[in-house]
């Protein structure tokens, strides 16, 4: 098939090597062929003598033996002098079709010689000399195998005039090696372009790894150096390049529109004109029978730049390899375009995904997800629902990129399936780590409340004005977004499959914003003249709550740190758990004092309740605080016991 395709792009000088290699083995089958129509008609004519033995002229020329010593050995006289025989018809097709083998081969490298042989063939079969059939004279089996008289035209000499004419072209067809390329008949000028290719391809070969393919020929047709690689084994993907002075190009062909983009896609850095993909056909290739066909011209102002262009080429060819089978395996953990884009950075960064593919690629993934995360994530379910796109898309990366770490300095498979998990784990932390900023943003929410509610009282204090109906609607507006809030993040904790711990702890900043923003409320329906005691009292329970507030967000700042390892950061998660604690319980003395300076001092009954509810309200406040911080603090312990 590659062959066919190279003919549909007008390159037959690539096959040149290969059709004389045919033609000449086409050559060696006649030889048998006539020898074994020479012997059936000797067995024949004298079926008593020994039949000839042509087992191992069959073998030298990948004839089956048994075919052979059934014709010569079922050979017999027929009426009217004539001889049958087993297999003789499609004998003589076979001496017909290998002829046309030779004429191919040579009007593949001299295409008026090979025009002459071919009509000379053509006058014979018309003559009749190779009609197939069950009989045949014994005259025209001596006219077939032997020479015309008086110098006339006869297959014989037809078979020994292709013959030379074979030997010429194998002359120019010798055989060299240039840096890994098989190589026929190039001009000095030619070996630093193929030199060029190759040193390219040799970077980025070994990623293949197991995987056949990129062997490259070179040769010289029409004025032009041409190389052509193989690429890998697919059907029709092949790439042919020409270079004539400093111009380059390059002919791609490929059954997947999206890869031969991507091939395209390689070589932006250099300024090289390509055409549309071209839809063809060709018979027997995959399951319609198209290909697409790409031409790229580079006009390089150097033999510099060219070569570098002919090197770049030849890096990108290994990153084709298997390419849309892992653009689909990729598709089943994160979106079409995403894994286009990982494909692409793989190549970029000289990594590939050969490796990856060659580990076990969709199973590699499976099994981190089964063993790290199997009730984080659901079956069917695409990393980046799990994940979130950037963290799909980088922990994808990382398996790529240990993949071929692994391969390439022969670790083991175990360890690569180990540092995968890891890797997912230290993802899915990162997933805490989203929903512990959410966290944190209500503790800010929270802490604008009771911020709000310290500066109204210490107004009070002054005696200054202070506008309590702006402070408690204030309040509730951010009482309403950090509900919004709620709302969002527990979507995402029921999206990811988070932690039932840490929708506990938001649910408890939630509560305590909820008093908070009671608090504001009541605060804002204080009398003009209340005691200084109890305002003093009122300041330090708002210094308490706030204290609670700055603890808790120091607490979630340094428990989204925690998974990376960090012990200091534990430990200063833990700290600011105590912190809270010990603000909770100064709140506490705060609100127990108050009470009892209402319940002794004599004020009015509306002075008193507004008192009363708000110093209960903002302890409650900080009761939701603490109940946050022993939740953090199991939290921390569970990252740091695993």
């Amino acid at each position: 098939m590659k062959s066919q395709i190279i003919e549909q792009l007008g390159q037959t000088g690539m096959l040149l090597p290969s059709l004389v290699a045919e033609g000449l083995g086409a050559n060696d089958r006649i030889k048998v062929r006539m020898s074994a129509l020479q012997g059936a008609a000797q067995h024949a004519r004298q079926p008593d003598q020994a039949v000839s033995d042509l087992q191992a002229e069959c073998r030298a020329a990948s004839i089956p033996p048994a075919a052979i010593a059934t014709l010569i050995g079922g050979a017999h006289m027929a009426a009217d002098g004539r001889i049958a025989a087993p297999n003789l018809a499609k004998l003589l097709k076979d001496i017909a079709d290998d002829i046309a083998a030779m004429i191919r081969a040579v009007r593949a490298g001299a295409p008026q010689e090979g025009e002459a042989f071919d009509a000379r063939l053509a006058a014979m079969l018309a003559a009749g000399v190779l009609d197939a059939a069950t009989e045949i004279e014994v005259v025209r089996i001596a006219r077939l195998t032997g020479m015309a008289e008086n110098g006339a035209d006869s297959l014989h000499r037809l078979v020994m005039d292709l013959h030379k004419a074979l030997n010429r072209l194998a002359a120019r067809c010798a055989e060299e090696i240039v840096d890994g390329a098989h190589v026929f008949g190039l001009q000095p000028e030619d070996h630093a372009p193929v030199q060029s290719f190759m040193r390219g391809l040799g970077e980025t070969k070994m990623l293949k790894f197991d995987h056949p393919g990129l062997d490259t020929m070179a040769t010289r047709s029409g004025g032009r150096l041409l190389i052509q690689n193989d690429i890998g084994t697919t059907d029709a993907h092949v790439v042919v390049i020409a270079v004539k002075a400093n111009t380059v190009t390059v002919t791609y062909t490929d059954v997947h529109r999206a890869r031969a983009r991507f091939f395209v896609a390689q070589f932006e850095k250099f300024p090289a004109a390509w055409s549309g993909l071209d839809r063809h056909a060709a018979s027997g290739l995959g399951d319609d029978g198209t290909f697409y066909l790409v031409t790229g011209d580079y006009q390089a102002d150097s033999a510099d730049e060219r070569d570098a262009f002919l090197a770049a080429i030849g890096a990108a060819l290994v990153f084709l390899i298997d390419w849309n089978k892992a653009r689909k395996l990729l598709r089943s953990w994160v979106a079409k375009g995403d894994a286009a884009n990982l494909l692409g950075w793989a190549a970029r960064h000289r990594i590939g995904h050969r490796a990856f593919l060659e580990l076990g690629g969709d199973e590699l993934i499976g099994a981190a997800v089964r063993n790290a995360a199997p009730t984080r994530i659901g079956f069917g379910e695409r990393l980046d629902q799990a994940l979130g796109r950037d963290a799909a898309v980088e922990f994808l990366k990382t398996a790529m990129r240990v993949s071929t770490e692994a391969l390439r300095e022969g670790r083991s498979v175990r360890l690569v399936r180990d540092q995968i998990e890891a890797e997912l784990v230290r993802h899915l932390e990162r997933v805490d780590s989203t929903l512990l900023a959410i966290i944190l943003r209500q503790a800010g929410l929270a802490n604008d409340i009771a911020a709000g509610l310290a500066y109204h009282i210490a107004a009070l204090q002054a005696g200054r004005s202070s506008d309590g109906k702006a402070l408690a609607a204030r309040a509730s507006r951010i009482e309403q977004k950090a509900d919004r809030i709620a709302i969002e993040a527990r979507k995402e904790v029921t999206r990811l499959n988070a932690r039932p711990v840490i929708e506990q702890m938001m649910d408890r900043v939630e509560q305590a914003i909820d008093e908070l923003e009671q608090a504001a409320f009541i605060a804002s329906l204080l009398p003009e003249a209340v005691a200084p005691a109890l305002l003093e009292a009122l300041a330090g329970l708002c210094g308490s709550s706030v204290s609670a507030l700055q603890a808790t967000a120091s607490g979630v700042a340094a428990a989204a740190e925690v998974p990376d390892g960090q012990r200091v950061d534990s430990e200063d998660a833990l700290a600011c758990v105590l912190r809270l604690i010990d603000a909770e319980h100064s709140a506490d003395l705060r609100e127990r004092e108050i009470t009892a300076q209402v319940l002794t001092g004599g004020f009015d009954v509306a002075t008193s309740l507004a008192v009363l509810e708000l110093a209960r309200a903002i302890e409650r406040a900080t009761d939701r605080l603490a109940g946050f911080g022993h939740l953090l603090r199991r939290y921390i312990i569970s990252d740091l016991l695993a």
